[in-house]
């Protein structure tokens, strides 16, 4: 018996403490919040259709019960909504905030000195636990050809693991607290992996474990690692999740299971013993291979590039293991609510990490790096004339750290009178932007600099530019909402769309090079009378104006995800002063999609077929989606 009153083996359902990934699965069901698929279903392609389908209807976990090349079955969009999300942690996540609230102001203990032994006790039963005896997931061996292959897409290189939980310690150290947890995607198959033997990694050197491979290199040892997949749904988080500096990810890990993360060394390897699989090996410190490309979170794929590979050694099981994977596109998709979680747990730390900031959103139908909306307080000077001071301060501070360092366009609003402003209110948001821009004064650039390493943008592999777009002072215009009645006729102008309150959306001719294009604008500028600004202060050149302008979401994802700022953005009446660029007239942004870009996902005729079947009278999944 537990605390609840109920068997051990209820534990997981009653009180939301899972010891294994199947425990979340079995109470998902039970709360009506799972469906099975009893079907055999391709995982090369069709698997990923049926979730894409699935999570965009709302709907429910899946669990595949017959995967085909595969003994195991697999999960999926278990974190696919609010709802889930909340409920799978829903004994532990109000502890999880206590704690990292105490971390960003010791005094909240103080102000609740009632919550004292709780917040105590989270932190001391969250650390990780060593076992010495056999655990769970070394119940059997399989190899890397017998996992669920699943592929996400056409172009895919192989099949990947999607959430992977990949652990290593530095050189010759066993203190698990040193440990990094990451989510670095591992292709399983394809290119010039030797079957069975090889996984390839994709990570950069910046990350957590790029460290440890920088050690590796200097210790003239072999670099071990270990790849869980599946255990407690509060595994998969922790890997993602950005922690403050100095809390462990296997704290982490504890804290949200509301269980001990379980470990135990075979060799010079951790096990997870919670994990449905564990995949043992040695990175190499050389000698990368070529990994991808992968449909990626931006809604492209990334291509092929040179990663580090993996020797295998041993891949583990549990006894009825699942495989736990996610699809990943364009946003949003399940990954979108780990977001969600994220801020959540996060919001405590940003006044302290940022100060002056009011409000942050990294935009997820923009792919969440290429765009960061946001509003900060101005208290410099008051007695000046209304410019961004302080506002750049605070962009200057975000763009110097961790992952909103990622930002290539990020606008910032001041909040000064305009009390009710919130960065997560996007149409409103842009509208406040607008109303008041100056830009021959507000845009401010970074130019040669890094970019998301899977935005294509820019001009080169990781390399591009950035725009800080600061917006201080009262109303200077009314935006025009209707395409203007006299708008220029001109021959690359096919389609005229207004995507919101002063945004003027251009079907333009195919982008062929940087000078056609300025021979393009010349012409487009000089027809544009100068009142034009005050209606449409910003316009966005696109292959399909019909598209872009049919939704948000598509707005988002088009103009922020095809630009990159200093090539992309032109003005009517620019000038440079001072090595200042600005214009006097409207700014014109090309997010047409260039030659240098990575493909567009796309789903192909036979797979939708296929995944049909699924959701027809008879099938699995009839009715919900």
């Amino acid at each position: 018996m537990n605390n609840c009153g109920q068997p051990l083996f209820y534990m997981g359902i009653q009180c939301g403490m899972y010891r294994s990934l199947k425990e979340s699965l079995l109470d998902l069901q039970r709360h009506k919040l799972l469906a099975v698929v009893s079907e055999e279903v391709d995982p090369h392609l069709v698997m990923a259709e049926v979730h894409r389908r699935v999570f965009a209807a709302n709907g429910p976990a899946l669990w595949f019960q017959r995967v085909k090349g595969s003994p195991f079955s697999a999960a999926s969009n278990i974190y696919g909504s609010k709802e889930r999300v909340r409920f799978l942690f829903r004994d532990t996540l109000a502890k999880v905030e206590d704690l990292v609230r105490v971390k960003n102001d010791p005094s909240f203990l103080l102000r609740h000195w009632s919550r004292t032994p709780q917040v105590a006790w989270t932190a001391l039963k969250a650390l990780p636990r060593r076992v010495r005896s056999q655990t769970p997931v070394e119940y059997g061996t399989t190899t890397i050809d017998q996992l669920p292959q699943i592929v996400g897409w056409p172009k895919d290189g192989g099949a990947f693991i999607t959430l992977p939980q990949v652990c290593t310690l530095p050189p010759r150290d066993r203190q698990m607290m040193h440990s990094n947890l990451g989510m670095y995607r591992i292709q399983l198959s394809g290119n010039q992996y030797e079957p069975n033997q090889e996984v390839g990694l994709h990570y950069q050197l910046h990350r957590g474990i790029g460290i440890h491979h920088q050690q590796y290199n200097q210790a003239e040892i072999p670099f071990p690692a270990s790849i869980f997949v599946g255990g407690p749904p509060s595994h998969a988080f922790t890997a993602i999740m950005p922690l403050p500096e100095g809390l462990s990810e296997m704290t982490f890990a504890g804290m949200l299971a509301g269980r001990r993360f379980h470990y135990r060394w075979l060799g010079n390897h951790v096990v997870s013993g919670d994990a449905d699989f564990c995949i043992l090996g040695t990175i190499r410190k050389d000698g990368l291979k070529p990994e991808g490309p992968f449909g990626d979170h931006l809604g492209y794929y990334s291509l092929e590039h040179p990663f580090p590979v993996m020797d295998v050694e041993q891949v583990l099981h549990r006894k009825d293991a699942v495989w736990h994977f996610t699809v990943v596109g364009r946003p949003p998709q399940e990954d979108s609510w780990f977001g969600y979680l994220i801020h959540e747990i996060v919001k405590p730390l940003a006044s302290a990490e940022f100060p002056g900031l009011v409000s942050l959103n990294a935009v997820d139908a923009a792919g969440v790096h290429p765009l960061l909306l946001a509003v900060g307080k101005e208290r410099y000077m008051p007695f000046r004339d209304q410019r961004p001071e302080e506002i750049l301060t605070i962009a200057n501070h975000l763009l110097g750290k961790g992952q909103t360092s990622l930002a290539k366009f990020l606008i910032i609003a001041a909040q000064d009178d305009y009390t009710d402003l919130d960065a997560a209110h996007i149409p409103e948001f842009f509208k406040h932007v607008l109303e008041r821009v100056r830009w021959e004064r507000d845009l401010h650039f970074q130019t040669q600099t890094t970019m998301d390493t899977l935005d294509y943008s820019g001009h080169g592999w990781n390399a591009g530019s950035k725009v800080v777009i600061a917006i201080r002072g009262d109303k200077r215009r009314t935006l025009g909402t209707n395409v203007p009645e006299r708008f220029p006729g001109l021959d690359h102008v096919r389609d005229v769309r207004v995507a919101l309150p002063g945004i003027l959306c251009l079907g333009f001719a195919p982008y062929i090079d940087p000078e056609q294009t300025r021979r393009q604008l010349e012409v487009l500028a000089a027809a544009l009378p100068p009142s034009f600004v005050n209606q449409f202060p910003l316009i966005i050149l696109v292959d399909d104006a019909s598209f872009t302008s049919a939704n948000l979401e598509n707005f988002l994802w088009v103009t922020f995800t095809r630009s990159n700022p200093a090539p992309d953005i032109y003005g009517v009446d620019a000038f440079i002063h001072e090595k200042h660029w600005g214009c006097h007239g409207s700014l014109i942004l090309d997010a047409r999609i260039k030659p240098h870009h990575a493909p567009v996902l796309e789903v192909d005729a036979p797979t939708r077929k296929e995944a049909d079947k699924l959701f027809a009278p008879g099938g699995s999944l009839h009715g919900i989606a």
